[in-house]
């Protein structure tokens, strides 16, 4: 497949990094969608390519149109591309490979299992990659593409991914969000988010370097030390929303451990 002209629908976060990584392994992309003429511009410039702002001016040129944009503008965009022959794929964890069926003679999904953003810049060949198509010829091509650009690349199908995204999820989006709660109850004491830091980086090197988290667990949770969690329910009496994840949280590791609810 390499050299590779591609179409790269997507100006966010998955579409910014894709772009770094797919451009330092030698290919070419000549298109950059986006709804906003504005983004679309910010990336292309970038990268020496062209801004569209409507699905049907793709270049037909093209070898492989990657998709990495939000899941549920996926299919409507699809909808509206003409495709030619292209290797056409998305980037989703959740959405299944056939939502190129019947549009696209040749496609697949590559999904990258990392939180991106704009300001930094991922080391993408660390980054695992899923990949599916639905064809033998068609998976040989994208996984000659994944393996490019990453050093770990996987075959998953639809349901797979699902699960993949799920527990993504977790470990990520849930996870920062408690980052969130600990810093707004930080700022109580006067101090910064910084007093943190060093408890976040240790658990989750625990984490990391254990074949399961479940056995580095700690807390008053998993010691059932029950004056202490309702210490801190009775310190969460003024938000109970925060009372109620709080006590889903503890029971739930309660339940993991001891298999019973403590409060």
């Amino acid at each position: 497949m390499k050299p590779s002209r591609i179409t790269l629908f997507g100006a966010g976060n998955v579409a910014i990094n894709l772009a770094k990584a797919l451009t330092l392994a030698g290919y070419r992309i000549i298109q950059v969608y986006s709804r906003t003429q504005e983004s679309a511009e910010w990336l292309a410039n970038r990268l020496s390519a062209t801004a569209i702002t409507n699905p049907a001016d793709f270049d037909h040129t093209a070898d492989v149109i990657i998709f990495a944009i939000n899941d549920n503008a996926l299919e409507t965009i699809i909808n509206q591309v003409e495709f030619s022959g292209q290797l056409a794929l998305h980037t989703s964890g959740s959405v299944s490979v056939d939502v190129f069926k019947g549009k696209a003679d040749h496609y697949g999904v590559l999904y990258p299992l990392q939180t991106f953003s704009k300001t930094r810049t991922v080391k993408f060949q660390e980054v695992p990659l899923f990949i599916e198509a639905n064809s033998s010829k068609d998976l040989a091509n994208l996984k000659m593409l994944a393996e490019s650009i990453a050093a770990n690349v996987y075959l998953a199908d639809s349901n797979q991914r699902r699960q993949l995204h799920l527990a993504g999820v977790w470990a990520n989006n849930f996870v920062n969000h408690f980052y969130t709660i600990a810093n707004e109850t930080v700022k109580k004491t006067g101090f910064s988010f910084d007093i943190l830091k060093p408890i976040l980086i240790e658990t989750a090197h625990k984490a990391v370097e254990s074949d399961n988290p479940t056995t580095v667990q700690t807390g008053p949770a998993v010691r059932l030390n029950k004056e202490i969690i309702e210490k801190h329910i009775e310190m969460l009496a003024s938000k109970p929303e925060m009372q109620n994840l709080y006590t889903f949280a503890t029971n739930s590791i309660v339940k993991l451990h001891h298999n019973k609810t403590i409060i």
